[in-house]
């Protein structure tokens, strides 16, 4: 990125996936594919409306069926699949809830903190999602030039996404509440990397 201007115009728009059952009960949806709930498909098509404020010239969306039919429902059609939106790989933690880990292993576990185990799948560290963040950034970088960017995925890729954005530490996202079915928006003020919108909901 170092090649371009240090900041173009364009605002990078964040919409994490609607309600599923798993994102309804706290339980850790990384790999496994669900779908959206009832709640979760009509917040998806109310947030067509928050969109139509912002000058969309392209859509990237996680591969996963939550995401990709929560850019259906919110109206965004033409869209680019990005590996690197996915969820992080929780490992052995997948489907557990937070009160559910932290029974398990007998003290106050947090996952920005703590981290992941291998299970079923090898899992991932903070700083791991954080390269997939990275990735993502360079890629959508040429579009924000010529206008606003979009990205559907989840509530933590989407949180660590915005902390290299900020040029914080990964971590930094653990700070960072993002309900499902929400609109965020990133842009910068001077040179300065900033949050214009966090977390609105319709």
């Amino acid at each position: 990125m170092s090649a371009e201007p240090a900041f173009p115009q364009g605002r990078l728009v964040l919409l994490r996936h609607g309600e599923t059952e798993w994102s309804k009960s706290g339980q850790h949806t990384g790999t496994t594919d669900i779908p959206l709930t009832p709640v979760g498909e009509a917040a998806a098509r109310e947030t067509a409306g928050l969109l139509k404020a912002y000058d969309i010239v392209a859509a990237y969306v996680s591969p996963m069926t939550r995401a990709r039919r929560t850019a259906e429902l919110a109206g965004l059609t033409d869209y680019q699949l990005d590996d690197d939106l996915r969820e992080w790989d929780y490992g052995a933690y997948e489907g557990l809830t937070t009160p559910q880990i932290r029974e398990q292993l007998g003290y106050k576990w947090e996952i920005f903190r703590h981290g992941v185990v291998a299970g079923k799948t090898p899992g991932e560290t903070v700083e791991d999602v954080a390269a997939r963040a990275s990735h993502v950034l360079r890629r959508v970088w040429p579009d924000l030039h010529r206008g606003d960017v979009v990205l559907v995925a989840h509530g933590h890729l989407l949180r660590i996404l915005s902390t290299v954005w900020l040029r914080e530490q990964p971590r930094f996202g653990a700070k960072l509440s993002l309900d499902a079915g929400s609109v965020s928006a990133l842009g910068e003020h001077h040179g300065v990397p900033t949050i214009d919108v966090w977390n609105r909901v319709t």
